[in-house]
């Protein structure tokens, strides 16, 4: 393995409009060539027209990513505020209808969306993904299932999705719900070893069903164009401390891993299904619902296991020189995440408006504040109603 391991982070995000508040649904080329010119390399489109994905260099240390990212997040909402649009990062959009979106003029995804149909218009989410180097591409393989009972963890953490269409969902991650009707999309399987998982790759190629790797979007999956383990299962976090705290939570995990080849190298059926029951579990409780424990066969609560976690991954905090945004993920398991957040927000807007519609518009002015990361912002007042959905 490297010994920094080394990585890289991608943040997807929606842009919104400045009036209304809804999604934006076509972007003007002025914005494009304003992106473009400022961010040459670090800023792709994605499928659908509402939604824009960074990334970050190569990086060797949390500053350098946090750096990055507050560069681009400013940047970007700056721009974007000049076209009036707002920048938005979280889960899912808090007013967005699907029906009314626009997939992105690209070869690519036109190809996708004619695959999709109508779930490429659903693909309305956005979402946090880590790459971490791994050099040896069956130790990447073998760490994807390693790491699966920890998975639930990182979208306890990461959870920004608490609406979708307008409405409460119940739920702290609604994303993982919307995401799951792709195919290839949830936990990967309990492949025998390296050479199973390339068959089962080798076999979809083969008959056609997808063109490479990258059409597999499990929520962890040995990147097809680095020599990287990708997490994927995290919300678009709100808070750039977030980001980086998972990022670093991530990091140490797989060092960890690595130095501790025994750690999970014998998961059964039983404990990816109990990995399932608490990726469930994540989505719908966020911090606040207990974790199933295979060992007791009882409940651990998340703030437990995120102290835990960050006491056995001290060394490799260390050598990383991440010990302090490691402890944030203990921050964010005693105060709250994003949708803790929104949610609070949206109920004391509601009452004082007297109506769902200024809650609405209250959390998405939230989310671009915190988003835009430097605490400025040309807003409306927050009081103000939304004025159309889009």
């Amino acid at each position: 393995m490297s010994q920094a391991c080394r990585f890289g982070i991608e943040e997807e995000y929606f842009l919104s409009d400045f009036t209304t508040r809804g999604i934006v649904r076509k972007i003007s080329p002025a914005f494009l060539d304003a992106v473009h010119a400022a961010f040459p390399s670090e800023v792709q489109r994605e499928m659908l027209q509402s939604q824009i994905e960074v990334a970050t260099p190569i990086c060797e240390t949390m500053g350098e990513a946090r750096k990055s990212l507050a560069t681009l997040r400013t940047g970007l909402a700056s721009i974007g505020l000049a076209h009036d649009m707002l920048l938005l990062a979280c889960g899912t959009h808090p007013s967005a209808s699907w029906s009314r979106q626009r997939a992105t003029e690209a070869a690519r995804y036109d190809r996708l969306m004619r695959e999709l149909q109508m779930l490429g218009s659903r693909n309305q989410l956005c979402g946090l993904h880590i790459h971490v180097e791994v050099p040896d591409e069956d130790q990447r393989i073998r760490l994807m299932g390693r790491i699966m009972p920890f998975l639930p963890v990182f979208l306890a953490l990461s959870t920004s999705s608490p609406f979708w269409q307008g409405r409460r969902t119940g739920l702290m991650g609604y994303r993982l719900s919307a995401y799951a009707e792709l195919p290839r999309t949830g936990l990967p399987e309990l492949f025998l070893d390296p050479a199973d998982y390339r068959a089962y790759v080798d076999t979809l190629v083969a008959a056609g069903a997808i063109k490479d790797a990258s059409s597999i979007w499990w929520a962890i999956r040995p990147s097809e164009k680095h020599p990287t383990l990708e997490l994927r299962i995290a919300d678009s976090c709100t808070r750039l401390d977030d980001t980086l705290a998972i990022a670093a939570l991530y990091r140490c995990l797989i060092r960890h891993l690595c130095r501790n080849p025994g750690l999970n190298a014998d998961l059964t059926a039983a404990a990816r299904a109990i990995a399932a029951e608490n990726v469930w579990r994540a989505q719908r409780y966020g911090i606040h619902g207990g974790l199933v424990c295979p060992e007791t066969k009882g409940m651990r609560s998340v703030p437990g296991l995120v102290d835990e976690l960050i006491d056995q991954l001290s060394d490799d905090a260390a050598a990383l020189g991440c010990a302090a945004e490691l402890g944030e993920c203990r921050t964010i398991a005693a105060q709250g995440t994003s949708a803790d957040r929104q949610l609070a927000i949206f109920e004391e807007a509601r009452a004082r408006t007297g109506g769902d519609a200024g809650g609405l518009a209250s959390v998405i002015d939230w989310l671009a504040s915190e988003t835009r990361n430097d605490g400025a912002s040309r807003l409306q007042d927050i009081s103000q109603p939304l004025r159309g959905v889009a």
